[in-house]
């Protein structure tokens, strides 16, 4: 995959930065996200600090199935539509359980559109451009809310992406069922269950990140590719070819069922998924995998009392907790390869070879209020390689496929509505470096940013990425980096 971005204009980007702070100086406030701030009559800033990044209310009114935490009837200005009556309630199971439909259709729009600046590529790697004045990114339509207290659904699609007649499909589609273990006598949504397809319970989200471009390590596969020496601790002479071809990415959505909870909507929550392990593709083969998730967060505020409360906006902008959170997780599969002897015809003794599978990783994050946030995730990547015996009648386990990756980012709120961004991102992948998409194991990038928020539903975002060198397929042998200026706008109605 060709990176597309590239080498930053830093004059070209500091005027741009001006004008819009002289657009933001000289035009008043304004609040609006779509389908909730309709609901409820309130700004953006309620839920998010930079869209689509939550803030500690925007995270506390997700895990309620879409409803304010506390007194929600309170503040809806939209009642819904009530599908029955109380009397059907009592009647259960000899009536219809009842109801209720959001007040208005709870449908939103999203769209974003990026301008490139890139650096000089080589043309044995393929003409790339130098600048593209404005690439219609994605245009979304969102469907989120809630049929009654304990019932939730999320449904995004991607209208289109990457432009004109572009190829689009379905993000996030899943209903949620809030507080099952109230009839047991848990607390308050210790027990949760979601179903459909939907982004894994992620350290960091990368569906709805505020960043430009995805985190290296969640679009990480493991795939050997068959005939380099990607088997290199392979015990025949000559190596066979790898077999290793594991399409999940953690950043894909993924089809599956999901139990998960956070007592209290306290500060311990926990998720275990089973999912078909083939991003959002149609499942691959029988086996399902099981991910699992713990956090723990820390409520660093001294005042006992303010540690308690869910923080909204205030006048200036959103209002958080100082706090600490660490976790971890891992992600088990088996992966099936030469599945009807399709990989190698010629050994019809050969069945189906299910290779082992995991990841493992921790994450933490430290949030100083509303005015700083550093975060970051570790993972390890673990695949087992099946290669032919010399007879052709079975299969070896040779070196496993492995990776490593991860990326720290800090954001700074110089306003609410200036956020510069730093982010490393890296991934050392000796079968990636075999494959030649990059010069060495490791591939590193650098990313500085800065978002401003024209209006609370409106954004222009700037990213520059210094990344690592790859190799140039056209002789003599040259390394060069895809490096590259973006800045996107980004508005939700």
């Amino acid at each position: 995959m060709k990176p597309r971005i590239v080498k930053a204009s830093v004059v070209g980007g500091a005027i741009c930065l001006g004008i819009l702070v002289w657009m933001l100086a000289a035009t008043p406030p304004a609040s609006a996200i779509p389908a909730f701030s309709r609901k409820y009559q309130t700004s953006c800033t309620t839920c998010h600090n930079d869209y689509p990044e939550l803030n500690d209310f925007g995270l506390a009114f997700k895990k309620n199935g879409f409803k304010f935490p506390k007194d929600d009837e309170m503040f809806v200005k939209e009642p819904p539509v009530l599908l029955g009556a109380k009397a059907q309630k009592e009647a259960f199971p000899n009536a219809i359980y009842p109801g209720e439909l959001p007040g208005n259709l709870p449908i939103a729009f999203r769209y974003s559109g990026f301008m490139n600046y890139n650096s000089k590529i080589p043309f044995g790697a393929g003409y790339v451009p130098r600048v593209d004045l404005f690439e219609p990114n994605t245009f979304t339509i969102i469907a989120a809310g809630s049929f009654g207290p304990t019932l939730s659904f999320w449904v995004d699609n991607d209208i289109s992406v990457g432009g004109q007649n572009a190829g689009a499909g379905i993000g996030d589609g899943y209903l949620k069922v809030n507080d099952l273990g109230h009839s047991l006598g848990l607390p308050k949504d210790t027990l949760n269950v979601k179903f459909g397809q939907f982004e894994l319970d992620l350290p960091f989200t990368q569906a709805r990140t505020i960043n430009l471009t995805d985190y290296d390590v969640y679009d990480q596969a493991s795939i050997a590719p068959a005939g380099l020496a990607a088997c290199y601790n392979s015990t025949i002479t000559p190596p066979p070819p790898c077999t290793t071809n594991n399409p999940l990415m953690f950043g894909a959505p993924q089809r599956g069922i999901e139990i998960g909870g956070y007592p209290n909507d306290g500060n311990f929550t926990w998720s275990v998924a089973l999912t078909n392990g083939s991003n959002d593709s149609p499942a691959l083969r029988n086996s399902k995998d099981v991910y699992v998730r713990v956090t723990q967060q820390f409520n660093l505020e001294k005042d006992a009392a303010v540690r308690k409360e869910i923080r909204a906006a205030g006048a200036t902008g959103p209002h958080d907790h100082t706090s600490l959170r660490f976790g971890a997780f891992y992600y088990y599969g088996r992966n099936a390869v030469n599945i009807n002897q399709s990989l190698f015809p010629g050994f019809p003794n050969l069945g189906t070879a299910r290779e082992p599978f995991y990841r493992v990783g921790g994450d933490f994050r430290y949030k100083f209020r509303s005015n700083f946030e550093i975060y970051g995730v570790g993972m390890y990547g673990h695949d087992t390689n099946l290669v032919p015996n010399g007879a052709g009648t079975g299969y070896l386990s040779q070196g496993p496929v492995t990776f490593t990756g991860g990326f720290v980012q800090a954001e700074y709120w110089i306003y609410p509505w200036l956020l510069p961004i730093m982010r490393y991102d890296f991934v050392n992948s000796p079968s990636d470096f075999l494959g030649g998409f990059s010069r060495y194991n490791t591939r590193n990038r650098v990313s500085p940013g800065v978002q401003v928020l024209i209006r609370t539903n409106i954004k222009f975002a700037f990213e520059y990425q210094y990344r690592w060198q790859m190799p140039n397929p056209v002789p003599p042998p040259e390394f060069y980096r895809a490096n590259g200026f973006m800045s996107g706008v980004d508005f939700a109605f």
